[in-house]
């Protein structure tokens, strides 16, 4: 198991810088006054609007949601962040899609801009399954700094575990 397994991905160099700052204690101190916006959408029903308006801003040709909801099930470490599910049921002689997104309960609780990513990232899936040039070409559209965010909400999930440990 890596010491840091959110950036396992990313450069030994960047993985060294965070290490230092999570052992000085001020990656936490950092992120905190970069993301000190907090949001308003702490239940599944505010959550569904927020994301509801995301869609139309940005997708509004895309299937409808049947449900959008917090997750409290959804591990961050073990699972994932958010989940896209589509399930499709035969009603006769008509298939029938039905659409939902789920978003792990870490999130009422995180900066605005994490929430927004991560709802962005899983909208973002539901025109590209993989994690392809245009997944993130989608991303980056609905979101300009998504590559940023994404990162430093790795960095907020390494420092969070990190203070748990």
């Amino acid at each position: 198991m890596t010491l840091l397994p959110y950036l396992a991905g990313y450069s030994p160099e960047l993985q060294d810088q965070a290490l230092t700052l999570l052992k000085s204690g001020e990656l936490g101190a950092r992120l905190r006054k970069q993301y000190s916006e907090s949001h308003q959408v702490h239940s599944s029903k505010s959550l569904h609007v927020y994301v509801q308006d995301l869609k139309a801003k940005h997708m509004r040709k895309a299937a409808p949601l049947a449900k959008v909801c917090y997750d409290d099930k959804m591990h961050v470490g073990r699972d994932a962040l958010g989940l896209h599910i589509t399930t499709t049921r035969v009603q006769g002689t008509k298939l029938k899609k039905r659409r939902e997104l789920r978003v792990a309960s870490l999130f009422k609780e995180a900066p605005a801009s994490f929430l927004r990513m991560i709802v962005v990232h899983e909208l973002a899936h539901m025109k590209h399954t993989e994690h392809d040039r245009d997944f993130y070409k989608l991303c980056v559209y609905m979101e300009s700094d998504y590559h940023q965010l994404e990162l430093d909400l790795r960095l907020y999930l390494t420092e969070l575990e990190w203070e748990q440990s």
